[in-house]
């Protein structure tokens, strides 16, 4: 007659209270999505004013931060870099095999296509996301929040849809200085460090560039920017545990916030692109 290690009970216990655990947070998290997208109505409307100077904060930043134009300086200058990568990186491979003229469209295709929603969600997320969740932390272990509830006012509208509409805002402003950063660094470190003729260049760029490739990326990176700051949101607003934990909850918020926009890009360029990635060698 066989018999339960009395070791595995508890084991099995715990694991069972882990996932018990994970998906209350689940459901939690689900019920503030949705609560926070409802209520983008009245902060469009009842908090205007509170929206728009999100709107001002967000995209130019504040105190230090502004000198170098907040969320916007970083963002240009991250892609800079990244533009530059995708120029070199694309130049000495594609030289290896005689065809380095193609350069052109190895910007046109994975700057709009990839890395330029990609590093605009990344820079709204390191910048303004975890300034969000930082700000919500704070009034939260500060009982601010729950002062607001004590004056009738509405504070998932008042504090987390007036951010995420802001969000969502800045995000094209971001989206547009990164594209173009990240094009004017490609073609900078094609033509003049590497000496190709820039008529070859932009031969090849204008050849690939599609304009429905540009708007899908641009909808790929509104809709990162949405679930970026409904996740910021979330865990500020639910932050515990006195500043220690606001720096817990920023950290976990900037982890989920990424790992949940590469989750993004993924099934919308499946559902954007297809099989067939909407791609035609041509030129």
């Amino acid at each position: 007659m066989s018999t339960v290690s009395p070791v595995r009970l508890p084991r099995l216990s715990r694991t069972v209270a882990s996932l018990l655990a994970a998906w209350d947070r689940t459901g939690e998290q689900t019920a503030f999505y949705a609560r926070t997208l409802g209520s983008t109505g009245d902060a469009v409307t009842q908090y205007r004013g509170e929206t728009l100077r999100l709107i001002a904060q967000m995209g130019l930043g504040s105190g230090a931060l502004a000198t170098i134009g907040g969320a916007v300086g970083i963002v240009a200058f991250l892609t800079l870099s990244a533009g530059s990568v995708i120029a070199i990186q694309g130049f000495n491979s594609l030289s290896g095999i005689g065809v380095e003229a193609l350069t052109g469209f190895l910007s046109a295709f994975f700057n709009g296509r990839v890395v330029v929603p990609l590093a605009a969600v990344i820079g709204l997320a390191a910048t303004i996301g975890a300034g969000a969740t930082a700000q919500l932390g704070a009034m939260r272990i500060s009982e601010e929040i729950d002062a607001l509830e004590s004056m009738a006012i509405r504070s998932v509208s008042y504090l987390a849809a007036t951010r995420v509409v802001a969000g969502v805002i800045v995000v094209i402003p971001l989206y547009c200085v990164a594209l173009l950063m990240s094009f004017a660094a490609a073609k900078w470190s094609t033509t003049f460090v590497y000496g190709q003729s820039t008529g070859v260049y932009d031969h090849y760029f204008n050849t690939f560039l599609s304009p429905v490739d540009v708007l899908y990326s641009l909808l790929q990176a509104i809709a990162m920017g949405l679930v970026v700051m409904l996740v910021h949101t979330y865990y500020g607003y639910t932050a515990s545990g006195g500043p220690a934990g606001v720096g817990e909850a920023v950290g976990r918020a900037v982890r989920t916030s990424l790992i949940t926009a590469v989750l993004v890009t993924l099934f919308m360029a499946l559902a954007l692109y297809g099989r067939g990635g909407n791609f035609h060698l041509a030129g």
